[in-house]
C-alpha cells in the first residue's frame, strides 16, 4: 500500500553488482520476496493515509489528484488476503469518486469503481488490472501489489544493500511485461526501485521510491515515483498523515460504501 519503498541514492544504484546469480529454485530467493511484499504492503494490521498524485505527461504539463486510502488485512498472515479503499477529493472532475479492492489469494482480485457522475458502480476485469489508475503512469495493480506467488523469482546479484531480483511472469500472456527486476532493501526488505521489461527487452516503466521516514515504527515510502518511457512523463505520489493500526470496521470494505463513503475514516 502505502507502506511502499525506500529513499535510494543515485550514486548506490550506480554501485557495481558482482555477486553470482542464484537457482530459480532456491527457497531463500521466494522468502526475499515474500518479505519485500509484507514490507512493502501489509505493515501493520490496518492503515491510512492522504495521498497528493501529480501526474506529468510528455510535455510536462501537470494534473493533480488528491485521495485518501485505507487497508485492512484479513487475519494476521503476511500476504494474505486484504482491503483497500481510495476516496478521491480533488479536483472537482474526480471528487467523490471510490475505488475498492479485495485482494484474494490464490485467486483473482476483486475491484470496483464508483463513477459519481453516472452514479455507476463499474467491476474492473482482472484484465485491467495493469491499465492506468485514473489516468497516472501507476497502474490498478501497482495501488494494491502483485503477488509474490504469481511470478517465478531468480536472485541475479547481491551488494553489501541490495538483493536484486528478476522476475519473469507464470502466466506471461495474462501481464504486458516479460519480466521485471527489483532492487530490495537488506535491512528493511523495502523495494527502492523496481523496473519492467517489455517482450523486445527494453526497460519501459520504472518505479522508485523516493522517501522513507520510519512511521509508528514501520518503515513507510512517503514518496514514489512512476515513469513510463513509452507513453512518455511521469506521476509522482506524496503520502501524508500516515497512520497505523486504527482498528477498522470490516464493513466499510464494502460495496454500498462506494456510494456513501464512510467519512469519519477518511478525514
Amino acid at each position: 500500500m502505502f507502506k511502499l519503498r525506500n529513499s535510494i541514492a543515485a550514486s548506490a544504484l550506480a554501485l557495481a553488482l558482482s555477486s553470482p546469480a542464484f537457482a530459480q529454485s532456491d527457497p531463500a530467493v521466494q522468502e526475499i520476496v515474500n518479505k519485500a511484499s509484507a514490507a512493502a504492503y501489509y505493515q501493520g494490521k490496518d492503515g491510512k493515509a492522504k495521498v497528493s498524485m501529480t501526474i506529468a505527461d510528455s510535455q510536462g504539463r501537470e494534473r493533480s489528484r488528491e485521495f485518501v486510502i485505507v487497508r485492512k488485512d484479513v487475519g494476521d498472515v503476511d500476504n494474505g488476503e486484504q482491503r483497500f479503499y481510495v476516496f478521491f477529493n480533488r479536483p472537482a472532475d474526480v471528487n467523490r469518486t471510490a475505488f475498492m479492492v479485495w485482494k484474494n489469494v490464490g485467486a483473482d482480485d476483486d475491484r470496483w469503481l464508483y463513477l459519481p457522475a453516472l452514479d455507476l458502480v463499474k467491476r474492473i476485469a482482472a484484465s485491467d488490472e495493469r491499465t492506468s489508475f485514473v489516468g497516472s503512469h501507476f497502474f490498478y495493480e501497482d495501488v494494491s501489489g502483485r503477488g509474490p506467488d504469481e511470478d517465478d523469482h531468480v536472485l541475479k546479484e547481491e551488494t553489501d544493500t541490495y538483493y536484486v531480483i528478476e522476475s519473469s511472469p507464470k502466466n506471461p500472456d495474462g501481464v504486458e511485461f516479460s519480466k521485471y527486476v527489483n532492487w530490495i532493501h537488506k535491512t528493511t526488505f523495502i523495494p527502492v526501485k523496481t523496473e519492467y521489461y517489455g517482450r523486445n527487452g527494453d526497460a519501459y516503466r520504472t518505479y522508485t521510491a523516493v522517501k522513507v521516514e520510519t512511521i509508528d515504527g514501520y518503515p513507510t515510502v512517503t514518496e514514489s515515483r512512476m515513469e513510463d518511457a513509452q507513453v512518455g512523463g511521469a506521476t509522482t505520489m506524496i503520502y501524508s498523515t500516515v497512520k497505523y493500526d486504527i482498528d477498522l470496521p470490516d464493513d466499510i470494505f464494502s460495496e454500498r460504501y462506494l456510494r456513501n463513503p464512510p467519512r469519519e475514516y477518511l478525514r
